[in-house]
């Protein structure tokens, strides 16, 4: 794997003060996955009653552990439950070693924390194709399951990492008829970022009291618009998993509670947005805002045809307001478009209007939103009333330099 040098320039400062869940503890451990002496597996015990949602990827190579917690997520259960996640190896592309892998893994927690087989949720990432070797993990679960805490967080978002630069995590506090519900996410991700869950792994919690009906609708929602969003380089994981766990400690029910769903898909965002600010090599943050389209499906066409075109995203990173490359991608795209009602912007900067170059076009200004590191693309399509917005990074030579020897 590419050695990560320095810390993406798109990075927070620090990561966040998150809040304690009741109902969820905490554990990490250096198990030799691929490397020596590297924190590489988490673990999360989440206390009786907790309900799960999720969201994975639709890869068509999906990994052992991704169809192992899809047969999972849904079922009721008034028992405790796990998730255990490991970096180093996707076990993916692993055939019957990789349902082999799931299975011992998944026995052992479920021996070593106490909670039932089929409520033990496992996650894995980094190379694609390697048996995962399952034992070195099994031998810290003991350890682990004994050194679990309820301020650990930070350290499960570093042993998540791949290829990230910076851990990430988000929180919220949302105020339901004079009581406090808390929620919690850590997320990894920086390369093969696509939507349909774009690797991405995603852990959020909450001690919120929901049904999990109720949680997995919110989920999938807000996933459509959060994390299925984005985009580093136009490859979809097979490994990509969202995991949201709801403890019911803090005893306040949120089924029908928009401040609660506002909270959440809020988590979601900033943990998709510090993904794209992580994306390998990546210099500068997108948004990408395309209005005006026939439907809101039309216009996410439109959108992710501009933040995956690999023209637009090295004149990103060459600062270069190359506005003919948005008519090209909006072009291809294949949905529907006038190319003489075409509108653009660069930021403020208009740059195109009614498929013309406009007439208060200034170079230098828009070359001058170019060089920030927060950039702003607006279309408008101008033949109806859908929208959409997505996000994405621009490709620079790091992308090249650390995918070139991932797997050395």
């Amino acid at each position: 794997m590419a050695k990560i040098t320095s810390v993406s320039p798109l990075a927070p400062a620090r990561f966040p003060d998150l809040p304690v869940i009741d109902g969820v503890r905490f554990a990490t451990a250096a198990a030799g996955v691929k490397y020596k002496d590297r924190t590489d597996v988490m673990l999360a015990l989440l206390a009786p009653g907790s309900v799960v949602a999720g969201a994975f990827t639709r890869s068509a190579t999906r990994a052992a552990p991704v169809l192992d917690c899809q047969t999972k997520i849904g079922k009721p259960s008034d028992a405790g439950a796990a998730i255990l996640v490991n970096s180093g190896n996707a076990n993916a592309f692993t055939g019957r070693h990789g349902i082999a892998s799931v299975e011992a893994i998944t026995a052992a927690v479920a021996a070593a924390c106490d909670v039932p087989q089929d409520r033990v949720f496992t996650s894995s990432t980094g190379v694609i194709g390697e048996p995962l070797p399952h034992d070195r993990i099994t031998a810290v679960l003991s350890g682990l399951a004994a050194e679990t805490r309820t301020d650990r967080i930070a350290d499960a978002a570093k042993a998540i990492m791949t290829t990230d630069t910076f851990p990430k995590g988000a929180s919220a506090e949302v105020d339901v008829d004079g009581s406090t519900v808390r929620i919690a996410g850590i997320a990894k991700g920086s390369g093969m970022i696509a939507p349909d869950m774009a690797t991405m792994l995603v852990y959020i919690f909450t001690d919120a009291q929901i049904e999990q009906t109720a949680l997995q609708a919110l989920v999938s929602h807000s996933n459509d618009h959060t994390f299925n969003c984005i985009t580093v380089d136009s490859d979809t994981s097979t490994s990509d998993s969202l995991i949201v766990a709801a403890t019911g400690a803090s005893g306040v029910a949120v089924d029908d509670h928009p401040g609660f769903a506002d909270a959440l898909h809020g988590v979601m965002r900033d943990l998709a947005h510090q993904v794209v600010k992580d994306g390998e090599g990546a210099t500068k943050f997108v948004e990408i805002t395309v209005t005006g389209a026939a439907s809101d499906s039309d216009a996410k066409t439109h959108a992710m045809a501009i933040a995956n075109s690999p023209l637009i995203k090295t004149a990103i990173a060459g600062e270069d307001p190359n506005w003919g490359r948005i008519v090209m991608a909006v072009g291809k795209s294949g949905a529907a478009a006038d190319r003489d009602r075409l509108s653009i912007r660069f930021g403020d900067v208009e740059v195109a209007k009614d498929g013309w170059r406009s007439e208060t076009y200034s170079e230098e200004a828009a070359a001058a939103h170019m060089r920030g590191q927060n950039i702003e693309i607006g279309v408008d399509i101008g033949i109806g009333e859908g929208r959409a917005t997505v996000w994405t990074c621009d490709l620079t030579h790091g992308y090249i330099s650390i995918n070139a020897d991932y797997r050395s």
